[in-house]
């Protein structure tokens, strides 16, 4: 007689061994009709799934994060099968779940194309519409792999052959299509109301460039068509906002074949860049930092001595000269020993904190690469702090307020904190690590931040802390994070004299706020559709004429704001004055400033904030020391006009 334990506390008690939907059916029609899976004392399940003793059971519906995976994966399901009865001579592979949707790789030499999106689409409505029941089964091994080959699908028999002995073999079957998978799955075709294929893309087996090359179709499924919606809303707004067609539009950045994974910053851009930098810098030296500069070509033996041969030896650039092996540094930590390493550190020295806006260069994949997000050549705003096990709770808590700041300041008003514990695999004492792990976890708490705990998520070196940002399309973006390293000091044999004079090893605090500036700078052109606050604008002001005889007074303007360190151009064209404002509105300029012959006699210039907004006439002073102030207030608080 099972007794189900509900996540409230209550519990059902049932005659006979009992399915999970005879479960919802007993706590009311409601959570019948809304049910799509089950969980059972922390497992997901099918409605199907028969409870025969004693379990914790959770019933889950589209309102739930696993409901709406389940409703995701079970869309993948009915990809393949529309594939399959639409182009029969297609194999089907893998169809995961990912953020927002999912999607199918399949084998089909004759490839498919964007317009067979439609007609797919089309066909997956068809049979969602069909109702067909969604029924799980377990099958022999052999019989499998014997199925899947008949029927000429290769690959789901290799993935077979991949499982383990002794393992379930299930697959699920709706209407005429049958496919090998775990599950759980939504209990029919029906309940599948709010989907859309996106995309079509490459993708090797297995992920190994060295297999064949796959199709990929991308889809998006959602509880209700409203969500469906609204999503499809939030990708048309990303696509205004993608960083790689600003930095077009606005003339900032480009790449080339010729440099794949390499920037081309032009002037405007340029000036972004080292605006950003420059403002980090200010921070550090405010903070405590020194700045350093190491070589950006170190010989193998280093990367040897540090590990980074070993496990990142194909992600390095490597060279060679006079019989000695080299690499192009994929990143700035072990540099950063070297220079800690010169001469003897006492622990008074202790903490020594080593910025560096480092050069580094990895070897990612061609097909990853992606505009500013992901390049081959960035620079990180890396620092590395080297401290005893005593100070790193508080040059945590240090850094945790120089974060939160830079941040606020890039206007990113929410942050998601995560806290990586010790894996199965570390170095160090367990007396350390709990050191440490206690460390970042009270730095937090006296911070006053929420947390989600990712127990064994952290390096065999060490725990760390991950600080992502939150978009205003409510996309995240891991950026910050620091890192507790007991390994790599020891590894290259630094140390420092302890107050009763033994010989210790540092700690070693990776930390980075921006993560690299090339992707933190794709990250603000979306955040703020490429409308940059003044502060970080490459041109914050346009002085623009009506007429050909204003041109020296406008000259005189912008000479006079950019004396006072404004960024100002001055557009003295024979053009309509409406076009001149159309053009920098376009090219999203925070202010014009038009000059007629009024402004001329009354030495104004007549101000238009970015968004059409007229501020009217204004002393060149006066908009000079409005504009100073919103820029040294990073915008954060609300000018009059």
């Amino acid at each position: 007689m099972p007794v189900v334990q509900l996540p409230d506390g209550s519990q059902r008690r049932f005659e006979r061994p009992v399915t999970v939907r005879e479960v919802a059916e007993a706590i009311g029609p409601g959570l019948a009709k809304a049910a799509l899976a089950g969980e059972v004392d922390g497992r997901l399940v099918d409605l199907s799934h028969t409870i025969e003793g004693d379990a914790r059971v959770r019933i889950l519906t589209d309102r739930d994060p696993e409901g709406l995976e389940i409703i995701r994966h079970s869309t993948a399901h009915l990809l393949a099968q529309a594939v399959k009865q639409l182009y029969p001579e297609a194999q089907v592979t893998i169809g995961p779940v990912i953020a927002d949707g999912f999607y199918y790789d399949f084998r089909y030499p004759p490839g498919f194309h964007p317009e067979d999106l439609e007609r797919i689409e089309a066909r997956m409505k068809e049979l969602a519409a069909q109702d067909l029941p969604i029924q799980r089964e377990e099958w022999p091994r052999e019989e499998a792999i014997a199925y899947f080959r008949r029927h000429g699908e290769l690959y789901k028999a290799r993935i077979i052959e991949e499982i383990p002995e002794g393992e379930v073999i299930s697959v699920y079957r709706q209407g005429d299509f049958v496919d090998l998978c775990r599950g759980p799955h939504v209990p029919s075709t029906g309940r599948l109301k709010a989907f859309k294929l996106t995309k079509l893309a490459g993708a090797y087996w297995r992920g190994d460039a060295r297999n064949e090359m796959l199709q990929r179709i991308y889809g998006t499924a959602w509880a209700t068509p409203k969500q469906l919606r609204e999503y499809l809303h939030r990708l048309e707004e990303a696509e205004k906002r993608d960083h790689r067609r600003l930095g077009r539009q606005l003339d900032l950045f480009h790449t080339e074949e010729l440099a794949p994974g390499m920037v081309f910053w032009h002037p405007k851009g340029w000036t972004i860049y080292q605006t950003v930098e420059q403002y980090v810098r200010e921070l550090l030296r405010e903070h405590g930092y020194r700045e350093v500069r190491t070589p950006l070509v170190v010989d193998r033996s280093l990367w040897e001595r540090s590990g980074h041969w070993e496990k990142f030896r194909k992600e390095m650039f490597t060279t060679e000269a006079e019989g000695r092996d080299y690499a192009v540094k994929p990143m700035n930590c072990p540099c950063h020993v070297l220079i800690y390493q010169q001469g003897v550190r006492s622990y008074r020295d202790l903490p020594l904190r080593l910025a560096e806006f480092g050069s580094c260069h990895r070897n990612e994949p061609s097909g990853a690469l992606h505009g500013l997000m992901r390049v081959r050549a960035f620079t990180q705003d890396d620092a590395h702090i080297f401290c005893t096990e005593d100070q790193v709770q508080e040059e945590v808590g240090r850094f945790i307020d120089l974060l939160r700041r830079v941040y606020a300041d890039f206007g990113f008003e929410e942050v998601l904190v995560k806290l990586s514990t010790r894996p199965e695999e570390r170095v160090g004492s367990d007396e350390v690590w709990d050191k440490a792990e206690a460390a970042l976890q009270q730095a937090l708490e006296a911070k006053g931040l929420a947390y989600e705990l990712q127990p064994g998520e952290g390096a065999f070196y060490g725990p760390k802390i991950e600080f992502s940002l939150r978009d205003c399309l409510g996309r995240v973006w891991q950026c910050g994070t620091i890192q507790v390293d007991f390994n790599m000091p020891g590894r290259l044999g630094a140390e420092y004299v302890a107050e009763d004079n033994t010989r210790r090893t540092p700690v070693m605090l990776h930390r980075a706020i921006l993560g690299s500036l090339e992707r933190f700078i794709g990250i603000l052109l979306e955040h703020h559709a490429g409308a940059l606050p003044a502060w970080l604008a490459p041109v914050q002001a346009v002085v623009a004429t009506i007429a050909d005889r204003q041109a020296p007074y406008a000259r005189e303007v912008a000479e006079a704001l950019r004396r006072a360190g404004l960024r100002v151009e001055a557009d003295l064209r024979n053009e309509k004055i409406n076009l001149k404002i159309r053009e920098h509105t376009l090219q999203k300029v925070p202010y014009l400033l038009v000059v007629g012959d009024r402004e001329v006699s009354e030495g104004t210039v007549a101000v238009r904030a970015r968004g059409g907004r007229n501020l009217g006439p204004m002393p060149v002073e006066a908009f000079r020391d409005r504009l100073a102030a919103e820029i040294a207030s990073r915008g954060r608080r609300v000018l009059e006009g």
